[in-house]
């Protein structure tokens, strides 16, 4: 991972565009391609990044930039939408690189643990056909939650969470990008499976393609509530 504090402005130019005026910002580049700035606010959240597939250049300073005091400009293209994230440095303040190696992942907690056990029992909840291939189908960056085919015999990647928010559905389209480059699984359909899904992880997710389900955690062990299993 790049770890890079810079004075610089930022354009993204796609299905959305948006400016990020000349400020001090944290640069993240890392390993998988990824690439996000942040500012010292807003929690874990980036002001802006762009995902991988994408490919990433510094592009020679033109004269006009470079009389405007930008002495780096970096392009991050992602490689399905042309989406285009430029990144213009006006000064680095601390540039570092370091080998994080391989992260073995989140461990559940019990409560999720609990949710994918009841919801590998439950598989029918998925739609009705589907079937259950295994629980903790590993792949190289991590294991799935659960491995399934729906009534058509095709691949359903789920990823479970008590709370859905962006990260869950981030890691979930990482496991999608990879086990859709096998040819003995793909294609390989998402689904994002949680108690509660926050609002923006149900857009990002419905962007991508990504099928949403709330569960009902106490019908799932079948307690009364009162409450329909599913929303």
């Amino acid at each position: 991972m790049r770890l890079v504090i810079a004075r610089c402005s930022v354009d993204y130019a796609g299905r959305l565009s948006a400016h990020l005026p000349l400020a001090t910002r944290l640069l993240l580049v890392k390993s998988d391609g990824s690439v996000l700035v942040h500012s010292d606010s807003l929690s874990y959240k980036p002001l802006n990044w762009m995902s991988p597939p994408c490919t990433f250049t510094v592009d020679e300073v033109d004269e006009e930039r470079a009389s405007a005091g930008v002495v780096d400009l970096w392009r991050v293209t992602h490689a399905k939408t042309a989406d285009l994230l430029v990144i213009s440095i006006h000064e680095i303040l601390h540039d570092t690189s370091h080998e994080l190696g391989i992260d073995p992942g989140l461990q559940k907690d019990g409560v999720e643990a609990e949710l994918q056990r009841l919801l590998a029992e439950q598989i029918e909840l998925l739609g009705e056909g589907h079937e259950l291939v295994r629980r903790e189908y590993m792949t190289a960056i991590g294991p799935v939650d659960i491995l399934a085919r729906d009534a058509n015999g095709a691949s359903v990647a789920v990823e479970i969470k008590r709370r859905g928010d962006i990260d869950g559905v981030e890691q979930l389209t990482r496991y999608l990008d990879l086990m859709n480059r096998d040819p003995l699984l793909a294609p390989v359909a998402g689904v994002f499976a949680a108690q509660e899904i926050k609002p923006q992880a149900r857009t990002l997710a419905e962007d991508r393609g990504i099928r949403c389900l709330v569960l009902d955690y106490d019908a799932m062990r079948g307690l009364e509530t009162g409450h329909s299993r599913l929303f």
